[in-house]
């Protein structure tokens, strides 16, 4: 999925939400593990994500995503406790990125529109360059494009592409249309 849109009850969506339900039970077992048990979580990390995690990855649990596959990291990638990934439609993290507690990062969607909001889901891809710093509580929506060494502070909702070498702050929510 990327950049379009997903029909609930077909067969894709079928596939998705079984990936979801195993991954769900996977990333619950992660988060009980005692923290030293490095070779549990390991295993688990390449069953929720297809493959070994790359080379000085550190991932400290909790940690959840929705679908695993489809979350690529770099070298050196550091994400702290409680962060989430949706990432059905891709996330990528470059080389070198630092993600703090409590960030969440969202590929999927629905129109906004109440008719198909129930029959739809959209998506689109993250993509995180190298040497990015993600402060705690950050949130990154579908289809943001964050450039090399930016900072996105804390609190921050990210809708839009984030320049290289930029801080991005902010998190108030306005009204921008009505139906």
């Amino acid at each position: 999925m990327s950049d379009r849109l997903l029909r609930i009850r077909s067969a894709e969506f079928h596939v998705m939400s079984e990936r979801v339900l195993e991954v769900t039970q996977l990333t619950s077992r992660l988060n009980v593990l005692p923290f030293d048990d490095e070779a549990g979580k390991a295993e688990l990390f390449e069953r929720i994500l297809g493959r070994p995690l790359p080379a000085k990855v550190t991932i400290y649990p909790p940690f959840y995503t929705d679908h695993g596959l489809r979350l690529e990291l770099g070298e050196r990638v550091f994400i702290n406790q409680n962060c989430t990934f949706l990432d059905y439609a891709g996330i990528r993290l470059g080389n070198r990125v630092m993600v703090g507690p409590k960030a969440t990062f969202i590929t999927v969607g629905h129109p906004v529109h109440p008719q198909p909001r129930r029959e739809w889901l959209t998506g689109a891809p993250i993509d995180v360059a190298d040497n990015v710093w993600i402060g705690a509580g950050a949130m990154i929506l579908p289809g943001v494009t964050i450039g090399r060494d930016a900072v996105i502070a804390a609190g921050a909702v990210v809708a839009d592409d984030v320049p290289a070498a930029t801080l991005v702050t902010g998190g108030k929510a306005a009204v921008r249309r009505s139906w």
